[in-house]
């Protein structure tokens, strides 16, 4: 199989679909790899160690996207990538379609095989393609948070783990999943006070059993919400319904009575965002403010930390990479239900259930699609 790599345009981001070592597992099966000039080169990973690991070098994404069979890349394809899909092709990304209508269209029209990294499931429960880039994200959200409380950022001036004699801030964690876990070690290490909201007792039994007295947890309703918000001075939105649009937890109403210069943080934003006055940014112009509530909503916030993304997120998503280049993409998910539940549209059709049901599309199940 030809196996393209383009470099990525969506702003600011860094990252790249294969290392040079994800390349020798390819190359070493007997596939061929097309890599676009410079791709890796912002994080440190040059035209020549692609090459060496037995990759071409191709000058443009034209060329990428005309000769690959399959196009393997970090983050949703832009327009003008969804334009020079073709019909049968395959895509490896993630794809983040139920608050994308726009892409879900292009990629319906292209009639690629799109398979998404963020909906495919793992043997002991999760989603372990979208697990590195939430432990990442996770953790950026309290230093991301924390930098945006400085004044000159917009933010009330508050550092948030105090000083002697000075009380510290109160960071609220939404979400006790693997954002959440990974931001609330962050944020117990700052030395703030800690709050984690969670439907899951069973999940929060578990993190006062690790963590004690140093955080309290609350059992997520209406009314656990809206009085730790109030309270807050910064806020991590981490709430995921796989493939499905993230549901708005925080009204405009509550962040409207927050206090002036908290900071919000939406890592949902890719499926939609947690708070209902969240919109995309880019690193480029991470924030903006709402009711005097600074709103951080970066839709690719591990691009931000490139080189540890890309090695953390090609760990994961690599033995699925080999498994459809080895057998083809109808094989390859016949036999895997796990890597099945990634396909999301599939030869003109949407085979996800729920951006199906966010999109009004007509869902056709994976199994109809594969015979």
């Amino acid at each position: 199989m030809i196996v393209g790599v383009p470099k990525e345009i969506k702003n600011h981001e860094y990252r790249v679909g294969l290392t040079p070592s994800s390349v020798l597992e390819l190359t070493s099966r007997g596939h061929t790899v097309l890599v676009q000039a410079n791709a890796g080169g912002e994080i440190g990973l040059s035209d020549e160690q692609y090459v060496a690991a037995g990759a071409t070098i191709a000058a443009t994404a034209q060329e990428i996207f005309g000769r690959a069979d399959m196009i393997v890349k970090v983050k949703e394809p832009q327009p003008v990538e969804c334009a020079m899909l073709r019909p049968g092709q395959i895509l490896y990304t993630y794809l983040h379609l139920a608050p994308d209508p726009e892409q879900t269209a292009a990629l319906v029209k292209s009639g690629a095989i799109c398979i998404a990294y963020e909906t495919i499931t793992g043997a002991g429960g999760g989603l372990p393609l979208l697990a590195p880039m939430s432990e990442v994200a996770g953790r950026m959200s309290i230093q991301a948070g924390a930098a945006h409380l400085e004044k000159s950022k917009g933010g009330m001036g508050l550092l948030l783990g105090g000083v002697p004699g000075v009380a510290p801030g109160h960071i609220v964690i939404i979400g006790a999943g693997v954002v959440g876990t990974n931001a609330l070690q962050m944020a117990v290490g700052t030395g703030a006070r800690v709050t984690v909201l969670d439907k899951n007792i069973d999940r929060l039994r578990q993190l006062d059993l690790v963590f004690g007295n140093r955080i309290t947890t609350l059992h997520s309703n209406v009314h656990s919400i809206e009085e730790s918000v109030l309270s807050a001075d910064l806020v991590i939105g981490g709430v995921l319904v796989p493939g499905a649009a993230a549901p708005k937890l925080v009204t405009r109403s509550m962040i409207s009575r927050m206090k002036k210069g908290a900071v919000v943080v939406d890592v949902a934003i890719d499926q939609g965002g947690c708070f209902e006055t969240s919109h995309a940014t880019t690193h480029a112009e991470p924030t903006y403010v709402v009711d005097g509530v600074v709103h951080y909503c970066v839709a690719n916030m591990p691009g931000a930390v490139a080189r540890t993304s890309t090695f953390a997120l090609n760990n994961a998503t690599i033995g699925h990479a080999v498994a459809l280049a080895d057998k083809g993409w109808q094989k390859a998910l016949r036999e895997d239900p796990h890597l099945r539940n990634g396909l999301n549209v599939c030869l003109g059709k949407v085979t996800y259930e729920a951006v199906a049901r966010d999109l009004n599309y007509e869902y056709v199940p994976a199994d109809v699609m594969l015979g």
